[in-house]
């Protein structure tokens, strides 16, 4: 079973990224970093959408994007160390929010996500935001 079905789907993805949004929302800093920082739903649908494909669930993002690119895709941004650690406080105050939340009934154990899900997923940002830092 993917982690997208362990999670109930498309739904915790969709959440997820509102959550993640609604910190950068509140974060001048991160939010320097959006072309159109008033406007946040398409940076939004495309997380949400690249994080379902990117734990097993359907292709969409490439569908409409193409290969995800993230490096590429982020190098116009000086991306430096108190970024990423700005990035990843609010990534994981969203999962933090969702998994805490009543997700979805099709997500097994209830809606409970296992600590070793949840930091599988936690270990994964991690990687990302270390990844994509530039400066």
């Amino acid at each position: 079973m993917t982690v997208y079905e362990r999670v109930g789907g498309q739904q915790f993805f969709d959440r997820l990224a509102a959550e993640f949004y609604r910190g950068v929302r509140t974060d001048p800093v991160l939010l320097a970093l959006y072309p159109n920082p008033a406007d946040l739903v398409s940076a939004e649908q495309k997380l949400a959408k690249f994080l379902a494909q990117y734990w097993g669930g359907p292709t969409t993002y490439s569908d409409e994007r193409g290969h995800p690119r993230l490096r590429m895709r982020h190098a116009p941004y000086a991306i430096d160390e108190a970024m990423r650690d700005r990035w990843l406080m609010h990534m994981n105050a969203a999962l933090d929010a969702v998994t805490c939340e009543d997700i979805s009934p099709a997500a097994p154990h209830g809606n409970a996500l296992s600590p070793e899900l949840v930091g599988e997923m936690r270990d994964y940002f991690v990687r990302a935001a270390d990844h994509l830092r530039n400066v």
